[in-house]
């Protein structure tokens, strides 16, 4: 029997070096330059931003999420996710580690089904940091529900013709290509009748509209766009996998990404829990420490359980991932870890707002955009709602109705049936003797 919370020794030491070249050098970057890496670096930032990129490829930890034919490691979920929990902590650490959202899931849909050309030329720049993209594919009516889309693309000779609008394209301000879905055979429905396609950001017809900030933040400081796609015409062979595959090529970028995201979260919810715990042995109110407080000792220990769980739901999904090699084996419980990312992270920042009172509202403490990822993370890749949905079907799947009037917990036929069974036993006992 296998039964092992221990991590390989090896890898382990690449953990401890990557906590290190985190703290150390990456998350001063946040600091500076802001928490979103996601613009191409000025020639002044390359200066900074390369030499660290380096460090991290001579330590054998750049893009770790792809094979090595593609310059990366090959990990599976498990290292992946223990990676992510530490890189979690800044802004800019996917970036220097070659795993930025949404790079990431774009990189590893054009490499399972991007042409060698497609590859040349979005794949390795991509890759190397020298481009960005963005996934465009909710629409203002509809959000993430497929079957609301309106935009299409319609075959003209040598190229496809693409008209409609998307929203919340996340990083489309600073991308050099786009991955649209559209509708290419209405007929086939949502699911058999859409197709993806690459989209350089300069061709005519793409028009970023506006973007979105989260909150409180600024119009020019939003990183999500409304796009209006007028008569884009795209060639042929911008085609992204088969013609109607659109949802094969979202699902093999969603699912691992997922598990990402929630290491991710684990490694911002933890930042929080330590500034609750350091605020609550500084501060003195009332003529005690806040430590000695039950309220918040309730906090801290309500933060521990719950972060402690999610973590080992995580790690359990992305295992299973590894294990099976079917992403739609795990499918309920990469549902589940979707439906309990948002939570955690939301009531873990609240609370550490709480602690550090009105100081913890303010700017100069992370905690208020905390709070406010945990709510966008109730939205991105699709509602929470809609992943309870999931998770319910598949796990009533299991399951079959009571065979007759009463449920199959119903006590008096079971105690019947227990003494029947007792009974039967007496009676051999007392043959026996």
């Amino acid at each position: 029997m296998a039964w092992d919370f221990s991590t390989d020794p090896d890898y382990q030491q690449k953990l401890d070096w990557a906590d290190r070249f985190v703290r150390d050098e990456v998350e001063p970057l946040d600091l500076v330059w802001g928490g979103e890496g996601h613009t191409p670096p000025n020639a002044e930032r390359r200066k900074v931003v390369d030499p660290l990129k380096q460090q991290v490829r001579d330590a054998g930890l750049w893009a770790c999420h792809l094979g090595p034919e593609l310059g990366g490691a090959g990990y599976g979920q498990l290292k992946l996710a223990l990676l992510n929990e530490i890189l979690g902590r800044s802004g800019w650490a996917p970036v220097i580690f070659g795993c930025q959202a949404p790079d990431t899931g774009n990189a590893e849909i054009i490499a399972h089904f991007g042409t060698p050309e497609q590859k040349e030329a979005y794949l390795q720049p991509l890759l190397n940091g020298e481009i960005f993209s963005s996934y465009s594919m909710t629409e203002p009516h509809a959000g993430a529900d497929p079957t609301e889309f309106t935009t299409t693309a319609v075959r003209d000779g040598d190229e496809w013709v693409i008209n409609g609008w998307k929203f919340f394209s996340s990083n489309a301000k600073s991308a050099t290509f786009l991955i649209v879905m559209a509708y290419t055979d209405r007929d086939a429905g949502a699911y058999k009748g859409m197709s993806m396609f690459i989209v350089p950001t300069d061709t005519p017809g793409v028009d970023i509209v506006r973007n979105f900030g989260l909150f409180d933040e600024s119009r020019h400081e939003g990183s999500h766009a409304l796009i209006h796609y007028e008569d884009v015409r795209v060639p042929a062979e911008n085609l992204l996998g088969d013609e109607g595959g659109a949802f094969v090529v979202a699902q093999t970028r969603l699912g691992g990404g997922r598990v990402h995201h929630a290491m991710r979260t684990v490694g911002v919810a933890q930042r929080a829990l330590d500034m609750m715990c350091e605020r609550a042995l500084s501060r003195h109110t009332k003529g005690s420490l806040l430590a000695e407080k039950q309220a918040v000792q309730h906090a801290i220990a309500d933060s521990y359980a719950q972060l402690l769980q999610f973590r080992l739901v995580v790690l359990y999904t992305a295992w299973q991932i590894d294990e099976y090699q079917d992403y739609l084996r795990v499918r309920r419980d990469i549902a589940t870890i979707k439906v309990l990312m948002p939570t955690v992270m939301e009531d873990i920042a609240r609370r550490a707002i709480q602690i550090h009172g009105a100081l913890g509202m303010t700017g100069d403490l992370p905690l208020g955009r905390m709070m406010v990822g945990g709510m966008a993370l109730a939205l991105a890749d699709g509602p929470t709602e809609v992943h309870k949905d999931t998770v319910a079907r598949q796990l009533l799947r299991q399951y079959k109705p009571a065979d007759g009037l009463w449920p199959s917990a119903y006590l008096p036929p079971r105690r019947e049936a227990a003494r029947d069974k007792l009974a039967q036993l007496i009676d051999l006992e007392a043959a026996e003797l």
